[in-house]
């Protein structure tokens, strides 16, 4: 997993309430166990006609094609449970979301892929949200080690994370990447079981 420290990039509006797992990423495009290919499929109604005809989708304008921070509306990324919603965005190069509120097992899977899901009040988020109109002069500058967020007019807003994820996403660390922070005391413990439980090893 890619380290996340800081990122200084354009923002995306999306003010919508509610937008659900299936809308970040329909069904039929999971069929693919591959982290790859999915932002072909990412918010894939809001973007075309059923017909294929291409929408005014903000990301596909040209001021927000570069995007990798979403500021977003409440409760984003709920509905069922798919990882490939996350897999989607980052396919896509967003690596922060900006919001009021998430669905919990989404918000977690975020941090599990390497994507800053921050939480602020309303006002704040409603802030960013009109500075993200501003198109490709809307760079924001997500400091995670400082727990700040930086806009190009020199406003800086605090957020809070939970010191462990924060610790995970500083050092790119997964749940295969913790695991393997400690190949030392496994491979120890291995060794010991050899010689006490040898059969185990046939």
């Amino acid at each position: 997993m890619d380290k996340f420290d800081r990122l200084t990039a354009v923002a995306a509006p999306l003010p919508m309430v509610n937008v659900d797992t299936d809308k970040i990423i329909p069904a039929r495009f999971l069929k693919t166990i591959k982290r790859t290919g999915l932002s072909e499929g990412l918010f894939h109604a809001l973007r075309r006609e059923a017909d294929g005809t291409v929408k005014d989708f903000v990301l596909d304008r040209p001021a927000h094609r570069e995007a990798q921070i979403l500021v977003v509306g409440e409760n984003f990324g709920c509905g069922s449970s798919r990882e490939h919603a996350p897999w989607a965005l980052l396919d896509a190069g967003i690596r922060c979301l900006i919001g009021p509120s998430f669905a919990d097992i989404f918000h977690n899977n975020c941090f599990k892929n390497g994507i800053l899901p921050i939480i602020l009040p309303q006002d704040q988020v409603d802030r960013l949200m009109e500075i993200a109109e501003r198109g490709a002069n809307a760079t924001l500058t997500v400091d995670l080690e400082a727990q700040t967020i930086s806009t190009a007019d020199g406003e800086s807003i605090a957020f809070e994370i939970d010191p462990w994820k924060k610790h995970c996403l500083l050092n790119g660390l997964d749940d295969i990447g913790l695991t393997l922070e400690k190949d030392t005391r496994i491979d120890g413990f291995e060794e010991k079981q050899k010689l006490g439980q040898p059969w185990l090893y046939g």
